[in-house]
């Protein structure tokens, strides 16, 4: 593991709703221990004005917030990952870019917000929930003793965090 701060990326194919929620939530909740990032690998181009108008609705500063692909972070230069996550199934089952480190993986699947349907109070509640998911799951990762834990059962409690109640049915799958 590297010093700290530790670097983590958040995949997602868009890269618009929950790879931001949880890039926005690990930068707040994990300051000074940790440092977010998200992309995508067939980024949107946009934020979800929904993931945006959420976050700011909890205090969050959204303005350095932008879709982005996860090419950018593959270059030499690029921050160097102690841990990719992948936020959405589409992502997890994608060939990802070769990361320099090798950092932990695991899948966090949630349920797409940007998919729901319906009236503005459900998709606000759509969106509510992905928080409330990663919140749950990105505060457990920052509670684990990182530097006692041996790989083996970091990598066993990452994949623990991913099949958490609200996991999508690859998160939930053997790995």
């Amino acid at each position: 593991m590297a010093d700290l701060p530790y670097n983590v990326l958040f995949l997602c194919t868009g890269n618009s709703a929950r790879s931001i929620i949880a890039e926005a939530i690990l930068n707040k909740v994990g300051a000074g221990k940790f440092h977010a990032y998200s992309a995508g690998s067939q980024p949107r181009g946009q934020v979800n004005p929904h993931a945006i108008q959420l976050l700011q609705s909890l205090g969050y500063d959204t303005s350095g917030y932008r879709s982005k692909s996860w090419d950018e972070f593959a270059k030499a230069g690029e921050p160097k990952f102690d841990f990719v996550f992948t936020v959405c199934d589409n992502a997890a089952a994608e060939a990802c870019p070769v990361w320099p480190g090798q950092p932990m993986t695991a899948h966090w699947g949630i349920p797409d917000p940007a998919e729901a349907k319906g009236t503005p109070a459900e998709i606000a509640l759509a969106f509510k929930d992905a928080y409330r998911l990663l919140n749950q799951r990105i505060g457990i990762f920052t509670a684990l003793p990182l530097r006692s834990l041996n790989q083996l059962v970091l990598q066993n409690r990452l994949r623990e965090i991913g099949r958490m109640e609200g996991s999508t049915a690859k998160a939930t799958e053997n790995t």
